[in-house]
């Protein structure tokens, strides 16, 4: 078998290494300033998949009604599903609209902790129903979770939306 003898060649990009006059690089910063600007005013909301946010918190929240509040208390085994629901959805929004959560924003991130604290807060609400014998009134706080839900979910998407755009 022949060996073959690399040679030290330099690409394109690197034998024309004429600099931009600064007319041509304000027009770049213009034109990707425009496609931004442009890619975040064509995005729309998938509010299907933001309801299925608002779904697996109502889900989960709802959950409460199978427990037995109190000195024997175990906790449903049902939340690592919600978890996995919920990055299944994360998932699915990020593949239809590009949108990653991982570069959503500060806002947006703060947002999605206030979903996770309503939740919380709703389901230690139910769990004081269900205690009180009232488990009848857990269908309200799985539909205020629903409620608070998709509409933080929709909040968070828009302003990672406008993170992108000013990003």
């Amino acid at each position: 078998m022949p060996l073959r003898k690399e040679t030290a060649t330099l690409s394109i990009m690197e034998s024309h290494s004429a600099h931009p006059s600064p007319d041509e690089a304000a027009a770049a910063l213009n034109t990707l300033q425009a496609d931004r600007e442009r890619l975040a005013t064509s995005v729309h909301v998938p509010w299907a998949l933001l309801a299925a946010f608002g779904g697996v918190g109502a889900w989960w929240v709802s959950t409460a009604v199978t427990t037995r509040p109190g000195e024997s208390y175990d906790p449903p085994s049902s939340s690592w599903l919600a978890l996995v629901g919920a990055l299944v959805v994360a998932y699915l929004v990020q593949r239809e609209t590009g949108v990653r959560f991982r570069a959503m924003g500060a806002r947006a991130g703060w947002v999605m902790v206030g979903i996770l604290a309503v939740c919380l807060l709703l389901f230690s609400i139910s769990l004081g129903l269900v205690s009180m014998g009232m488990q009848w009134a857990v269908a309200l706080t799985s539909v205020v979770a629903f409620t608070a839900t998709t509409w933080l979910a929709g909040v968070a998407y828009r302003s990672a939306v406008e993170h992108l755009r000013h990003e």
